[in-house]
């Protein structure tokens, strides 16, 4: 255990944290940047005065169960969670979960990409954000109810399940979702909504049963070539760009299109006709 670094590190992320963070309000007399010292050792469950002297590079080597609340009140990324379990003399202890927070940068850039269909997922395909042109292409998420908003479930369960799963290019993509889905329960076994969904799946469909239980694992990474059909803009070629946003268990995923092709002039069209189409569920 590395006392000093490990005061030193916990005083700096303290200071990091904004009281608006974890729910607390900024108050009119608060003299220094983030967090007191009372307001960690709340929201991680333990006396100030234990909080104080680890700050002070005096404290016991703090237990696993310590670090872990810790880690949670400070805000702490996967790097850096490992970071303060190592200081400790630890093995790091695995991720609980994959963030339901999309960062803020990410959605400003959402935003941003006002000409071309972009949202993020988690590591369970859980839709968490997405911009006008998703919608426009997609169908409109904040209109489905919020069980729905996940593409595996709606793979495996959707209306049109059976014939789409026979299209080579579901195929190839159902068989993606459950090797990423099987990673995602190695990489973050404690997390609940990852169990549920597995265990809705098992339940609901026979084929992502199947599936499952060729035990493939893979992680989706680079640029694939999507072809889609719209209502209404017809015909697409899309570039699925799918990009990791680090610490967050999160993806960001881009549909882009070749400059001067009918797709690119395709989706200029589908800028204009937006979400004003009979919405249907991700495939």
């Amino acid at each position: 255990m590395d006392r000093r670094q490990l005061a030193e590190f916990l005083r700096d992320r303290r200071a990091r944290v904004k009281p608006g963070d974890v729910g607390l309000t900024a108050g009119a007399r608060r003299r220094t940047p983030g967090l007191r010292r009372e307001e960690v050792a709340g929201l991680a469950g333990i006396s100030v005065d234990y909080y104080a002297r680890l700050e002070q590079a005096r404290g016991p080597r703090p237990s696993r169960q310590v670090l872990a609340a810790l880690a949670r009140a400070l805000r702490l990324y996967d790097d850096e969670r490992a970071h303060l379990y190592h200081l400790a003399g630890e093995v790091p202890a695995a991720p609980p979960g994959p963030s339901r927070d999309v960062p803020a940068g990410v959605l400003h850039l959402l935003d941003r990409l006002d000409d071309t269909p972009a949202y993020v997922i988690d590591v369970k395909y859980d839709i968490l954000a997405w911009n006008w042109m998703a919608a426009a292409l997609l169908g409109d998420p904040s209109t489905w109810p919020a069980d729905r908003r996940n593409i595996i479930w709606n793979l495996f369960t959707g209306e049109h399940s059976a014939a789409a799963l026979t299209d080579p290019q579901s195929a190839a993509f159902a068989a993606e979702c459950v090797a990423d889905l099987r990673a995602a329960a190695a990489q973050f076994p404690q997390d609940p909504g990852i169990h549920q969904l597995i265990a809705r799946l098992r339940a609901a469909s026979p084929e992502f049963v199947r599936r499952w239980e060729q035990l493939e694992v893979c992680v989706r990474r680079g640029t694939t070539i999507k072809h889609v059909h719209h209502p209404v803009v017809g015909d697409l070629t899309l570039e699925c760009e799918v990009l990791d946003i680090a610490g967050h268990g999160q993806r960001l995923i881009i549909y882009g299109a070749a400059l001067e092709s009918p797709t690119a002039d395709a989706l200029k069209l589908l800028s204009v006709v937006g979400t004003d189409w009979t919405a249907s569920l991700p495939s």
